[in-house]
């Protein structure tokens, strides 16, 4: 009796032991699904509560083996990406200093040159500044050029005056680009996640968790996505600045004293002072002669008659 009664014991505590492994595996392998989704961001009650369906997790499992080669597609177009921004995610930047004789002129000229290029002038500022040694005029362009272009640009504008100055530099943001795309891939992952356990959530604290936490996925896809534009603005399309000035325009140097002059430019600076005074003469006489055609002349016919009336009185009384 004693041996039948261990017999009968054996099986069962056997089951007891089978159906506990059981049930541990599964409660762990649910725990690890939703921190994974989460990102290690929302907290573990709220993931526990949100994928509280075990059945609901149990039927995801088809879903994710029909998505598997759509997400091997996408990998693969975006390492395709991620090599050609290696090839090409070069910054070319110049800037040249001129020398020209207008401006004004060299402005326009340059300006149809970018155009040509199918660039674009960024930017464009005239500067006149009045000084004792005379008049200076600058001028400063910030034009942007395909980068294929960027040489052929370069040199043509180096062809517009006598070149002051000039550099280029070229910088390398492939690196960049990289961990910004794989950054974006990383969280727009998590956002496709949280708004899976959004759409599951039965819980409000739940829901508010994950809200919160798919507002800040959010925004740095938004952020991370906006540097990825201006990197490959940088990369698509070089700077080039142009600094413009022409020679100093004003009166001679006057620091040279009378006598360190020539005898023969003194003589004709002598004959041209001559002729300015007697210039002056004429000119002032023209101004006048209006005055003494009208008061000069009655004076003078007055000054006449009184004259006359005199002189008629001294013979009367002779």
């Amino acid at each position: 009796m004693r041996s039948n009664g261990r017999r009968w014991w054996v099986p069962l505590v056997l089951a007891l032991v089978v159906v506990l492994a059981g049930c541990g595996g599964s409660g762990g392998s649910d725990g690890g699904g939703g921190d994974a989704s989460a990102g290690g961001d929302v907290g573990s009650e709220a993931m526990a509560e949100t994928a509280g369906a075990g059945g609901g997790a149990g039927s995801a499992g088809g879903e994710t083996d029909s998505a598997g080669s759509e997400r091997t597609a996408e990998a693969i177009g975006s390492e395709e990406v991620l090599q050609t921004e290696r090839r090409q995610a070069l910054v070319r930047t110049g800037r040249v200093a001129l020398t020209v004789e207008n401006v004004s002129a060299t402005e326009r000229e340059l300006t149809r040159a970018v155009r040509d290029a199918d660039g674009f002038v960024s930017s464009s500022r005239v500067r006149r500044d009045d000084r004792e040694e005379g008049t200076v005029v600058t001028s400063r362009l910030v034009v942007r050029v395909p980068s294929e272009n960027f040489s052929t640009v370069f040199a043509r504008i180096e062809r517009a005056g006598e070149v002051r100055a000039s550099n280029t530099s070229t910088r390398d943001v492939s690196e960049q680009l990289v961990d910004v795309q794989a950054r974006l891939e990383n969280l727009r992952a998590q956002r496709e996640r949280l708004r899976g356990l959004y759409a599951q959530a039965n819980d409000t604290e739940a829901l508010l968790a994950i809200q919160e936490r798919l507002s800040e996925v959010q925004s740095r896809i938004e952020r991370l996505e906006a540097r990825q534009q201006s990197l490959r603005r940088q990369v698509a399309l070089s700077t080039i600045v142009v600094d413009l000035a022409e020679p100093l325009a004003g009166p001679k140097d006057r620091s040279r004293a009378w006598y360190d002059t020539g005898v023969l430019a003194a003589v004709l600076d002598s004959f041209g002072g001559v002729g300015t005074v007697l210039r002056a003469i004429v000119v002032g006489l023209a101004y006048v002669l209006p005055y003494l055609l009208v008061f000069g002349v009655p004076i003078a016919v007055l000054a006449y008659l009184l004259r006359y009336r005199r002189r008629g009185e001294k013979r009367d009384t002779a």
